[in-house]
């Protein structure tokens, strides 16, 4: 039933989006438990959900290196579809927004499969770190404009992201890589899973956006907190 205030398609989406932030949680609660053996080792659903979708990830991958396409192609491909997401949030197309924005990280993650296939280059690396966050930062966009009322939360978490990805390229500057990627990786319990796993949350639950996006903040800091001591660690 929809609120006197709503139009049957706002109603629909509510009913849609509960369901969808109901399954995210569980999901994440889900990762969040598997593998690790009792330890933490930084990213909690990375780790724990990559070895479910990798098949998927290989043949993807695979699909493309046969076809020609390369991983900086692919990256800017998840791009495009990131930013579809963000118009669809804009349009009020939410349940479409956010399997298109799961989409978008599908070929994120493709994307460095294909790289290590192919060879991967800093170049590439600096594309999907900076498209990472274009995508990121046009949804939260869409969402200010979308619901004016949460427009401060908006600044606040686009704010701590950039000072997050300061702090992240600052430390892979500072410590010497010695690991398959193109610089040092810090670890923490924010990486691009949760990330898509907030940002979906705050799509489909536009009741609780504010909460949300505040629950994102929290992970974002708290994952700055773990990269600062990691720093002290290996600095020592």
């Amino acid at each position: 039933m929809c609120l006197p205030f709503q139009s049957a398609e706002d109603g629909l989406h509510t009913g849609i989006g509960r369901r969808l932030g109901a399954a995210i949680c569980a999901f994440a609660y889900m990762g969040s438990r598997g593998g690790g053996h009792g330890r933490y080792h930084g990213a909690v659903l990375d780790t724990n959900a990559r070895r479910f979708v990798q098949p998927l990830l290989d043949a993807i991958a695979a699909a493309c290196q046969r076809m020609g396409i390369g991983a900086n192609a692919l990256t800017t491909c998840g791009m495009l579809v990131g930013v579809t997401a963000a118009a669809l949030v804009c349009a009020n197309q939410l349940v479409a927004a956010f399997f298109v924005l799961w989409l978008s990280g599908l070929i994120d993650a493709a994307d460095g499969t294909l790289a290590r296939l192919t060879g991967a280059t800093p170049f590439g690396a600096v594309m999907d770190i900076t498209f990472d966050r274009v995508v990121e930062l046009s949804v939260i966009a869409a969402l200010a404009w979308r619901h004016p009322d949460a427009r401060f939360e908006m600044v606040v978490l686009a704010g701590v992201i950039a000072i997050a990805m300061s702090l992240f390229l600052s430390i892979g500057a500072a410590i010497q890589n010695a690991s398959a990627k193109s610089f040092h990786y810090a670890p923490g319990l924010g990486e691009r899973t949760e990330a898509f796993i907030c940002l979906s949350l705050m799509i489909v639950d536009p009741e609780r956006l504010m909460l949300w996006t505040w629950v994102f903040v929290a992970v974002i800091v708290f994952t700055m907190g773990q990269r600062v001591v990691h720093l002290r660690r290996m600095l020592r």
